[in-house]
């Protein structure tokens, strides 16, 4: 990357833009990140251990996933206490650390939160299942069998199969839209509401400043049980029973916007708490303005647009953006290239022969998006998918789809921290993933001390972002896209910035020249000022000019 020698004066963020507005969000995958015991597994300690690094980066915040009490059958999206945290990963006064810490350092703290749907290991379900007439018989999806004896709807699990168990204690079938040992709440029930409101509570009072909200869609369910139409043929590829249906029935009530509001208003108690819900399915686009809508629902939604594509061209990015205007009462969207469950972008998105020119067009790229961003974990190294053979497969979706499920557990091995260490500097003992030989050469402290590396480049850029009102703030305009071209504009105030990008591996020539000249801000891959004045484009090449209008 290339910086100019005198930046722009850094453009002042406006008062009323709340901490969460534009924010880079770092997503921390517990397990993978840093193991302090030599256990193998990471842990909280760990977490705290390593945040000068996070902080080093120049975002505003972390998302901690799961770090729960749990049986870890969906490795912590089975959560059996809400309110405790893992042995595994440590204690309550371990939490509170690594809070203080990221406080001190200048990062908010943000955490998942699984209201869909529990462990059957929680003591909700446990009471819940003993018999009909208990005081939390009605806390989960109970039914009757149809006359047949058959479950109570065609409803399908996303990970294979009925979403509905046989329970004998009491003689029904319970709902479960994952896991068999994922029981589905009942959130239509007062008191459920009441207690997932005093678990968000609970957290507040220990100082988190966010919350992701985690398969926010299917909270609640149709009361009636009509099955699911099946799904129109469009030519994907269906790998599940899940796949053959439209999920109309199962997920997507709207008695979840009334919940949202709820949280709202708690959240609203306690200052600029940052909530965000994670979206997918059928009616995505609909769900993710309906929960965001104004200022008494949720901050912010995301979905699977960049996760999930097996391309990355700029016709698909004007497509993902485009529902996402500075519009007035439209909601704040959040923007993730990679997670835990999907596999690393750099894997799906280019050939191995141009990873490297790619990953660094992909980091200009993400800082550029108008929304928050957040950055999974090893996404600042160019961490790629590492093939995990069947015999060490953890991940309960690809052992039960296998082969037709890609493992996500490609995407969640451990961060390498150091290339001399066996392990990378994750653990003391054995890993509970393969790293990958690929991803150890990757490793934090290789980058750091090389001036040219991914890592140096992507904190250069989410600092850019963070002190540059147009890009953490500006409204966002598609300049040009054709289909290896795109060329952007981001605008606040007196301040436009423009972005130019050729997403293909040949040069390409310009179409577009900056408005009145202009100053380059950051640079990859060859590209230049000149060859936004009317030149080629260099293969990945990319720029960010601030415009003189």
């Amino acid at each position: 990357m290339k910086l100019s020698e005198a930046l722009p004066a850094p453009s002042v963020q406006p008062a009323a833009a709340p901490w969460w507005r534009g924010a880079a969000i770092y997503q921390i995958y517990p397990r993978s990140f840093c193991d302090s015991n030599g256990d193998g597994i990471g842990d909280l300690r760990g977490i705290t251990t390593r945040l000068d690094h996070v902080a080093r980066l120049g975002v505003d915040a972390i998302w901690v996933s799961p770090f729960f009490t749990s049986p870890m059958c969906d490795f912590g999206y089975d959560v059996a206490d809400y309110c405790g945290v893992d042995p595994i990963f440590g204690t309550l006064e371990d939490f509170d650390a690594m809070v203080a810490r990221a406080h001190d350092l200048g990062l908010k703290v943000t955490i998942d939160q699984v209201y869909a749907h529990t462990s059957d290991q929680h003591a909700w379900f446990a009471q819940s299942r003993q018999d009909r007439t208990n005081p939390k018989a009605d806390w989960y999806v109970w039914a009757d069998p149809k006359p047949d004896g058959s479950p109570p709807s065609n409803w399908q699990s996303v990970f294979g199969g009925p979403a509905w168990t046989w329970d004998a204690r009491r003689r029904q079938y319970y709902l479960h839209n994952f896991l068999s040992c994922q029981p589905q709440v009942n959130a239509h029930n007062p008191e459920v509401q009441e207690a997932l409101l005093g678990v968000m509570r609970f957290w507040l009072d220990r100082g988190v400043d966010g919350f992701r909200l985690d398969a926010l869609n299917f909270l609640m369910h149709d009361t009636d049980m009509r099955d699911n139409p099946p799904a129109p043929d469009d030519g994907r590829r269906k790998t599940r029973p899940f796949d053959f249906q439209l999920k109309i029935y199962n997920q997507s009530h709207p008695g979840i916007v009334g919940f949202i509001k709820r949280v709202r208003q708690l959240c609203d108690e306690y200052g600029a708490v940052f909530t965000v819900a994670e979206v997918g399915g059928d009616l995505a686009d609909i769900e993710m303005k309906a929960y965001t809508a104004g200022d008494e629902h949720l901050n912010s939604a995301y979905g699977f647009d960049f996760l999930y594509a097996d391309k990355l061209t700029p016709r698909f990015i004007e497509q993902a953006v485009a529902p996402w205007p500075d519009k007035p009462g439209l909601g704040w969207p959040t923007w993730a290239f990679e997670n835990h469950d999907a596999p690393r972008a750099l894997s799906r998105w280019c050939q191995p022969e141009h990873r490297e020119a790619f990953g660094r067009l992909k980091a200009m790229l993400f800082a550029s998006l108008r929304g928050n961003i957040i950055v999974y974990q090893g996404e600042e190294l160019g961490l790629t998918q590492v093939d995990i053979p069947f015999e060490q497969l953890q991940d309960p979706e690809a052992i039960a789809n296998w082969p037709l499920t890609l493992s996500r557990d490609g995407a969640r091995t451990p961060m390498p921290w150091m290339v001399q260490s066996g392990e990378g500097g994750f653990t003391a003992g054995v890993p509970w993933l393969p790293l990958g030989e690929e991803n150890l050469a990757r490793a934090v402290d290789r980058q750091e001390a090389d001036p040219d590396s991914l890592l140096n480049l992507t904190t250069a850029l989410l600092h850019l972002r963070r002190d540059h009102a147009a890009l953490r703030l500006g409204s966002f305009h598609v300049v040009y896209a054709d289909e290896y071209i795109l060329v952007i504009r981001r605008v606040s105030g007196q301040q436009t910035i423009a972005g130019y990008f050729n997403l293909s591996p040949a040069p390409q020539d310009c179409p577009q020249r900056p408005a009145g000249g202009g100053k380059q801000l950051a640079s990859v891959n060859g590209a230049s000022l000149e060859c936004a004045m009317g030149g080629q484009l260099p293969p990945f090449g990319a720029l960010l000019i601030e415009e003189r209008i």
